[in-house]
């Protein structure tokens, strides 16, 4: 029993209630206000980029006070090679629309040929979708880093 507590204690060092405690609280209040922030975007100061750092970083406490394994139980692996993917596919896609729709790369207004909404509307529905693709892309890619970083490729433990 006693290898197993120093087991345990090599893999997580230290346990501390109140921190864990206050950072299962505030990982939904970060990851809220990184959706804030990305939705936002468009309209004021942030948007796909400072949003998905934002989500990324919720994440990335989660692996600092509960462990590697306990991130990628809430996102996996597979999941994160995936939302890695969709991100840039998102963006991309947004863009080729465009072209398909006679217009120029990322030129949202030519996407007024598939809805008529107004060129206005179809700017800003295509900002807000390209935002959620960097957002996306930026988390996954930020979650990859710190797994890859912290647990020197082998993407086990961690720190």
């Amino acid at each position: 029993m006693r290898e197993l507590q120093d087991e345990a204690k090599i893999r997580m060092p230290w346990q501390d209630v109140i921190l864990q405690t206050s950072v299962r609280i505030l990982i939904p209040f970060i990851q809220l206000f990184g959706l804030y922030v990305i939705v936002h975007g468009h309209y004021s100061p942030g948007g796909g980029f400072q949003g998905g750092v934002i989500l990324g970083s919720a994440i990335i406490l989660m692996a600092l006070v509960f462990g590697l394994p306990a991130s990628k139980h809430y996102i996996s692996e597979n999941t994160n090679k995936v939302l890695s993917v969709l991100g840039p596919l998102v963006y991309c896609g947004v863009g080729a629309l465009c072209i398909l729709c006679g217009g120029y790369f990322l030129e949202y207004s030519a996407l007024n040929a598939i809805l008529p909404l107004g060129e206005i509307q179809w700017h800003s529905m295509g900002i807000f979708l390209v935002e959620i693709g960097v957002g996306i892309g930026v988390m996954s890619i930020m979650i990859r880093i710190y797994r890859v970083l912290s647990s020197a490729g082998t993407i086990d433990q961690g720190l």
